[in-house]
């Protein structure tokens, strides 16, 4: 009886998907390195493509969510996720790395359009002041994945078999289908009166950054997911070369990161509540900054300093997403969820693939080390922004838009 509400429904489709979405993450640079013999500037490429997906998909499908029934284009997003682990695990049995760089594309795709379309979904499910734990539910089945995930990966990739993480990828994203499907049918956005594509585009850019605290959580998620992905295209490399752990030791720190998150997204609420919106925010990008200190004082082959790192990664950033997502859902009219989620989406997500090109360049002309200091760089900078923006004195959660 506990699947009949649809927040709970949700739940279990947004532990499935990103349960399918991290073990594509994790076992994409293993794959990478083990099975196609890629350097750590491939490793950037493939990363950026799975990463692109949220740079070009995001505003199309923030137009889809508020033109079409956003229960709908939940299970359509499953389908997607299923078809790009699929696949990429086609693409790596037979070395074809181009295949595997569009099969991780595509599967992103589908997490890109669950993403915008479930947080679109849940104002209808929860009122204003119960939107934080609602948001926290389905972050906590997102940060499940990102702990089970890693561990997984690196345990069969030990075993000599990275590409079978996409089999089970594949079968998390039907079970997120089978819960999908469920959800009642809603009701589709209006669909009078629309204005021409860019212009609603365009609207949605203008609300952002005409919101002083939208526009604080817009140039920090600019920084802070650039530093992310340049940190996550020298992770490996970095591991398996200079700190000297095999693929199962990495899968135990990368584990970290996911532990981090459900602890995030299990106090989130609690911790706003108790501190306030701005300690939330300013933690998030802050506790990140130690991150990359810890990995380069790591000994080799100790995962005790990489396990705290990933944690913080995790920690922090989660409470940070829970707190930004109630506040954007609070004060954004719910006829513009989708199109200011993907113009938020952009830039929590579209600049990742930048970084990875960034850190994975690096990596391969000065090595890791030098790309784990530049995702040093760019955390310090997302925390100044929060810093210099209206966010430091938010206190408690806006009023609702009218």
């Amino acid at each position: 009886m506990i699947l009949i509400s649809p927040l709970n429904r949700l739940s279990v489709a947004a532990l499935g998907l990103h349960g399918a979405d991290q073990l594509a993450m994790a076992a994409l640079p293993l794959t990478a390195l083990l099975a196609l013999g890629a350097g750590p500037g491939e490793v950037g490429m493939l990363l950026a493509a799975q990463a692109a997906a949220w740079l070009v998909f995001s505003l199309p499908a923030g137009l889809l969510v508020d033109r079409l029934s956003r229960a709908w284009l939940v299970a359509v997003a499953t389908l997607a996720a299923a078809a790009g682990a699929a696949g990429a695990m086609a693409a790596a049995m037979g070395g074809w790395a181009v295949g595997l760089g569009l099969a991780a594309f595509l599967g992103s795709c589908g997490t890109v359009m669950f993403v915008l379309a479930a947080g679109s979904l849940v104002p209808g499910l929860a009122p204003r002041e119960a939107l934080p734990a609602a948001n926290a539910r389905l972050e906590l089945a997102r940060a499940a994945g990102s702990l089970a995930a890693p561990p997984l990966a690196g345990l069969l990739a030990a075993q000599g078999a990275p590409v079978a993480a996409y089999g089970v990828a594949f079968l998390t994203a039907l079970l997120a289908f089978g819960a999908a499907r469920r959800l009642p049918p809603g009701v589709a956005p209006k669909a009078a009166a629309r204005p021409p594509i860019r212009d609603q585009l365009a609207d949605g850019m203008r609300f952002v950054l005409g919101h002083a605290l939208l526009r604080g959580i817009f140039g920090c998620a600019l920084a802070w997911n650039f530093a992310f992905f340049a940190l996550l295209a020298v992770l490996v490399p970095f591991a398996l070369g200079p700190l000297g752990l095999d693929p199962a030791q990495l899968g135990v720190a990368q584990a970290g990161y996911g532990l981090g998150m459900l602890t995030g997204a299990s106090i989130a609420a609690r911790v706003q509540d108790g501190l306030g919106p701005n300690a939330v925010l300013i933690a998030g990008p802050g506790l990140s900054v130690a991150a990359p200190l810890l990995l380069l004082a790591a000994p080799v082959g100790g995962v005790v300093l990489p396990f705290a790192a990933l944690f913080l990664v995790g920690f922090g950033p989660m409470m940070w997403l829970i707190c930004q997502v109630s506040i954007r859902q609070i004060v954004t009219p719910p006829e513009m969820l989708g199109r200011v989620g993907a113009v938020l989406q952009v830039a929590i997500y579209g600049v990742r693939p930048l970084g990875a090109l960034a850190g994975g360049t690096l990596a391969a002309a000065e090595g890791p080390a030098a790309g784990i200091g530049l995702a040093g760089v760019g955390f310090a900078l997302s925390c100044l922004i929060v810093l210099a923006s209206d966010l430091r004195r938010l206190r408690r959660l806006p009023p609702a838009v009218a």
